[in-house]
């Protein structure tokens, strides 16, 4: 009864985007049916002293903070140079008017934890159409979001893990304040896109955030965990040509070695370098771990173990992938505009790009899903339900030039609004794709109340197991969604075997291919193993 009046006579009442959180009100927007507030602080800006340190509760406000306008990226390496702020541990929510107790989904974006945006997938239409509440996470990057450089590594529980101790932070604000805003602080899924799956996956694995999520959806992600030391060395293999401009050393060799020591000359350096600098470096890292380490398994916030721990934390978990998730990697790889192929006919460099995309992706989408349900196998317990968007590769009946079926394809699924409408025009909007949309979006509302993505007047999908290999296809043909839960099992030294017998190439290019272009990749280590291609972690 109580509880009744206080509400009657609450001025969010007159105002339904006007919300209490813990730190202070936030008033946001309405837009297109939905209620969005962009920019919540979850922590204070970590800079200063605060750089390369655990998130700090934000300091609290009373006058309403306004949540109508997108905040800045994380600081990040763009196209036409820095952009972004280091005060970006703040998250978007989206909801409906009148909501109430619904499950809420967590959002990563991608961009190799180095760049992105959280409004990669703005919510609007998924709160509207799913009955949820969304909520995108801002959070820092690049060498200001992982570094495990040892002077920065003094504590006992010292991490490097930066980035996912800002996630811990942001899941933790939503446990305590979603409920605000129409969510069921207790139902809900982690999920993330690319850089932001990987790291849903290596929250499976991290005792830090044991309880903190009830389901979990890797989109591209993959299981990816660096060595520290080998991370460190890299790190300060980057830092090294600053140290040298600055005066700390004689050449970049020393400077290297001085940034891996432990010496308070060292914390000091680093955290007198502007950020601007430190973003800067370990660019173009085109999906390989080597260009720029992260997700240590430093046995604080990762097991050191990694993958092969037998501790993972017990959700549902959903994993999708594209079925030629390597196109936009190796079509634009400066491997084929480089002295190696000059020689090289149209046809010749046009077969070289598909030999790399067809089984690069090949490998790549067993490593997003299957891959990791084999690893996982032996110690989860809870279902495991893969996803393969087959719609738009060189088979099915929409096939999308160049691309095919790329890395990113659900993103139009879940938004009209989104960064490939206009790259590859007329393809989202046509009525196999919102067939095929309609579906997912009904499997994706099950699995976010249920765990479950089943459904009344749905094609059943069955959870993988290590002997049915099940995962469910999603297509077009006729201008219908084509939905199929059917084995699409593989291995990579099937992959590999079929690789061998291709006679497309000649075979000095397709050497060539295989030691520059599908080298090093986060799916390339049996690769790397038989054909012994160079390590990229070693100096060069």
């Amino acid at each position: 009864e109580e509880s009744e009046s206080v509400s009657d006579t609450a001025p969010a009442e007159e105002n339904a985007a006007l919300k209490q959180t813990q730190f202070g009100p936030v008033n946001g927007i309405e837009k297109d049916g939905a209620l969005v507030w962009y920019g919540i602080p979850y922590g204070k800006e970590p800079s200063g002293d605060l750089r390369w340190s655990a998130p700090q509760n934000p300091d609290p406000w009373t006058e309403a903070y306004d949540a109508s306008q997108p905040a800045e990226t994380a600081m990040q390496l763009g196209g036409d140079g820095i952009i972004g702020t280091e005060d970006c541990l703040n998250l978007d929510v989206y909801s409906t008017e009148g909501a109430e107790n619904l499950p809420v989904m967590v959002f990563l974006h991608g961009g190799n934890n180095q760049t992105g945006n959280p409004r990669e997938i703005p919510g609007e239409e998924m709160v509207v159409k799913n009955d949820m509440v969304f909520v995108s996470v801002n959070y820092r990057l690049g060498l200001l979001g992982f570094n495990c450089l040892p002077a920065l590594q003094t504590a006992e529980d010292s991490t490097g893990n930066y980035a996912l101790l800002d996630i811990a932070k942001a899941l933790d604000w939503v446990k305590d304040n979603i409920g605000q805003f129409g969510g069921d602080p207790d139902n809900i899924t982690i999920s993330g896109f690319s850089a932001g799956g990987r790291d849903v996956m290596a929250m499976l694995i991290s005792p830090l955030f044991e309880g903190k999520f009830q389901k979990a959806i890797a989109f591209s992600g993959g299981m990816t965990i660096a060595d520290e030391n080998l991370s460190a060395a890299k790190i300060a293999e980057a830092i090294a040509p600053l140290a040298v401009e600055d005066k700390k050393a004689e050449d970049e060799e020393a400077a290297a070695k001085w940034l891996l020591s432990t010496e308070d000359e060292v914390r000091e350096y680093l955290y007198g370098l502007s950020p601007e600098r430190l973003c800067a470096l370990m660019g173009n890292a085109g999906i390989r771990m080597s260009v720029f380490p992260h997700l240590y398994g430093d046995d604080v916030v990762l097991p050191a173990d990694g993958f092969d721990t037998k501790h993972y934390n017990q959700v549902p978990v959903l994993m999708l992938t594209g079925t030629t998730e390597f196109s936009m990697f190796a079509y634009g790889d400066p491997y084929y505009s480089g002295q190696d192929t000059a020689a090289l006919s149209q046809e010749e460099l046009e077969q070289a790009k598909n030999f790399a995309i067809s089984y690069g992706s090949q490998m790549y989408g067993y490593f997003n899903a299957e891959a990791s349900a084999q690893r996982m196998a032996p110690h989860y317990t809870a279902p495991i339900y893969l996803c393969s968007i087959n719609y738009g590769a060189p088979d099915s009946a929409y096939p999308i030039p160049v691309y095919g079926a790329f890395h990113g394809i659900f993103v139009p699924m879940l938004s009209t609004e989104n960064n490939y409408a206009a790259m590859i025009p007329d393809t989202f909007d046509q009525p196999a794709y919102m067939s095929m949309a309609d579906a997912f979006n009904q499997y994706l509302k099950n699995f976010l109340y249920t765990g479950d993505p089943n459904g009344d007047n749905l094609t059943t999908w069955e959870a993988w197991t290590p002997e049915s290999h099940l995962s469910m296809v999603f297509d077009g043909a006729d201008e219908q969604a084509v939905i199929e839960c059917k084995s699409v099992a593989t291995t990579y030294e099937d992959i590999m075997d079929n690789m061998d017998a291709d006679t497309t190439l000649d075979p000095k290019i397709k050497e060539g291919v295989i030691s520059q272009v599908m080298n090093g990749r986060w799916f390339s280590d049996a690769l790397d193993q038989r054909y012994k291609t160079k390590n990229l972690w070693q100096q060069p």
